[in-house]
């Protein structure tokens, strides 16, 4: 069995090697003719799996993606073919959401103010959606969601996105990308509703870029700095709208899922299911493939103040160094190349590739000697050892 895989699938081999011969790919320049031979094929975001790619093959046994959205894929055209399709819903959910919630505090340290007195508003209460609101949660901040997807079968409040946006100091973005129908949420943030932010708003994308009309983004925020952005996903991705990175408070190459654990979990998600599809017995953990919890224990007494809280966050993940590298990769190579090639070469994709060390706050120890008010840190996601 020939498994097609992307190069920056993590554990691909060490979960399918006893399953047949693995080839990687290049997953945003995949072709026809690579996918001709191919029994499963495994790929992720970047990679549009569609009749024209599918073109030359009828021995396709599964296809895979490990991500949690489906917009790159025609599962209709898979169904009617009769090839079983997974995605990983999920399986980088909590990466995504201590992101948002790493970078709320950076913003709160940059500009002198404090997260706990803000109201959050959450666009999309899905998987990532609900992992921001459990770690703002456990911070004790107020939050407000919008989803009108879900709103009549979820028993959690919801309120229209325009109460949101006037009642928010902070939204954070985490919807899938629809082009059409009655929830369309390409341009969901155009430039009427950019300008309708309260004054010192702060803007997280972490979903898709098209989520926010970068064009307009760039065009509000020339009139108003008080709009604080924070932008993970990028309008015509892999190639950035240069102009707009300068006005761009934490900016990153759509990695905000990219955590070791939340990487493990979307490849293993998709072991699970190829199994399934084979009729075998799942023999490998996903607990095997990951290193140990970090020897480094930390003891607390107490996280006396928001500060301490962005320090601990730190030593598990510095946003900070994600932002100053992608703004060297790519706007440092801007005037020495074209952007496509700036982009391809030297940046977007380069940088995704090589993101191989941040981990969750569940790789941390946290050791207590017993005072309640740390007792809140594992519900954040920390693994903690009372004493």
């Amino acid at each position: 069995m020939k498994i097609l895989a992307d190069e920056n699938m993590p554990y691909v081999q060490q979960l399918f090697g006893d399953l047949g011969t693995i080839e990687t790919v290049n997953g945003r320049e995949l072709t026809a003719e690579q996918v001709s031979d191919a029994d499963v094929l495994l790929v992720r975001s970047v990679t549009t799996v569609n009749a024209a790619l599918l073109s030359l093959n009828s021995k396709l046994k599964f296809v895979g993606s490990a991500t949690i959205g489906t917009d790159h894929i025609d599962t209709e055209l898979l169904a009617s073919r009769g090839i079983p399709f997974s995605n990983a819903p999920g399986c980088n959910a909590t990466a995504v959401g201590e992101f948002a919630f790493i970078a709320m505090l950076e913003l709160a340290n940059r500009f002198g103010d404090n997260l706990k007195t803000k109201t959050v508003g959450i666009v999309g209460a899905g998987n990532t959606g609900t992992a921001v609101a459990k770690c703002l949660a456990a911070y004790g901040v107020s939050v407000l969601m919008h989803d009108p997807v879900i709103a009549d079968s979820d028993p959690r409040d919801f309120i229209s996105l325009d109460q949101l946006i006037s009642r928010c100091d902070v939204i954070s973005l985490h919807v899938p990308i629809t082009k059409t129908g009655e929830h369309k949420t390409w341009y969901l943030f155009d430039e009427t509703r950019l300008k309708s932010l309260k004054q010192g708003t702060w803007l997280l994308n972490c979903c898709r870029g098209e989520v926010i009309d970068n064009r307009a983004l760039i065009k509000v925020k020339q009139q108003r700095h008080d709009i604080k952005v924070v932008l993970d996903v990028w309008e015509g991705e892999p190639n950035p709208m240069l102009e707009l990175i300068p006005f761009v408070e934490l900016a990153t190459p759509h990695i905000a899922g990219y955590s070791l654990e939340g990487k493990a979990r979307g490849t293993y998600m998709l072991y699970q299911k190829l199994m399934q599809v084979l009729e075998l017995n799942t023999e490998k953990s996903m607990t095997s493939l990951l290193p140990a919890l970090w020897s480094e224990q930390m003891s607390i007494d107490s996280v006396p103040n928001e500060k301490a809280l962005l320090q601990l966050s730190r030593f598990i993940y510095d946003l900070r160094d994600d932002d100053e590298q992608f703004r060297a990769m790519i706007l440092n190579h801007s005037s020495k190349n074209s952007r496509v090639n700036c982009a391809n070469n030297n940046g977007f994709d380069l940088m995704r590739k090589n993101h191989k060390h941040r981990r969750e706050f569940s790789a941390l120890r946290v050791v207590s000697t017993g005072q309640s008010d740390v007792n809140w840190l594992s519900n954040l996601g920390f693994s903690r050892i009372g004493l």
